[in-house]
């Protein structure tokens, strides 16, 4: 109990000291505003490759005779063959 007395005494004369030296401290300075944000940027348009079924912006990728390709490579290969067959989502 003593110990909790103590504790009690330091923390309010803690809290007075603090207070004192807050109330002499002269106020801060007004900060100026922040500056204005610059608009965002529209959104560009999503395409999925045609062979791996990547999507990218469309100002990135190759056209190519059968739709859009994330690279040479791909475009080369043209469409993916697919099966049919979903696969297992696990």
């Amino acid at each position: 109990m003593k110990y909790l007395l103590v504790l009690l005494v330091v923390l309010a004369g803690v809290w007075i000291w603090r207070s004192r030296r807050a109330a002499e401290r002269p106020p801060a300075p007004l900060t100026p505003p922040p500056p204005a944000r610059r608009p965002l940027a529209q959104p560009s348009a999503m395409v999925a490759c045609r062979h791996c079924g990547l999507h990218l912006p469309a100002s990135d990728a190759l056209a190519g005779p059968d739709g859009p390709y994330c690279s040479a490579e791909h475009l080369r290969l043209g469409p993916a063959q697919r099966t049919g067959r979903v696969r297992d989502a696990n």
